[in-house]
């Protein structure tokens, strides 16, 4: 099987790990919102297997969760922001994985995440929902504040399950770990 067969794979399974861990797994934390575990997949696949990987199991994942839940709606601003999120976090993480400096790493990995998210979430999301729903900017931007919370805390508990993943991912994977 070429390398590009196996990545495809990968990509795939990722997909539907992100679709599983958000349908299956919902821990409530505000009103009707839920953790998105599916963050989770998307964080050890920028890390682990670059930001390609990342991005595609991200934005297609949600597309797919979007679609069995809810239909079209809310999809076109959760595609955007996670499409914001997986290239700044991939990007991030290609810098800061092989830095030795353990405490300088978390901490511009925990920065990236912070400002990925605002961008994704905060902007992205709610430009696009601002242009959908015909409402102001900044009312979508404090609907989608319960989110960017909540995707940040989800993000950053990920960091230590990236770091740990990584080397079993190498061992799995050896080819196509970045």
């Amino acid at each position: 099987m070429s390398d590009n067969t196996k990545k495809l794979c990968l990509i795939a399974v990722g997909i539907a790990l992100f679709v599983t861990l958000s349908l299956c797994l919902q821990v409530p934390v505000f009103e009707n919102y839920y953790l998105c575990l599916g963050y989770v997949v998307m964080a050890v696949y920028c890390y682990s297997f670059g930001t390609l990987a990342g991005t595609a199991a991200g934005c297609l994942g949600v597309v797919l969760y979007c679609l069995l839940i809810s239909g079209l709606r809310g999809m076109p601003g959760w595609t955007l922001g996670n499409l914001v999120i997986g290239i700044l976090l991939g990007l991030t993480f290609r810098i800061t994985k092989p830095m030795k400096n353990l405490l300088l790493k978390t901490a511009i990995d925990a920065f990236a995440i912070v400002a990925a998210t605002a961008l994704g979430i905060l902007v992205g999301k709610s430009l696009v929902e601002c242009l959908l729903y015909a409402q102001p900017f900044l009312v979508r931007a404090g609907k989608n504040l319960y989110a960017f919370v909540a995707d940040i805390v989800v993000l950053l508990v990920s960091l230590p399950i990236c770091m740990t993943l990584d080397g079993v991912a190498k061992r799995m994977f050896p080819g196509l770990v970045k």
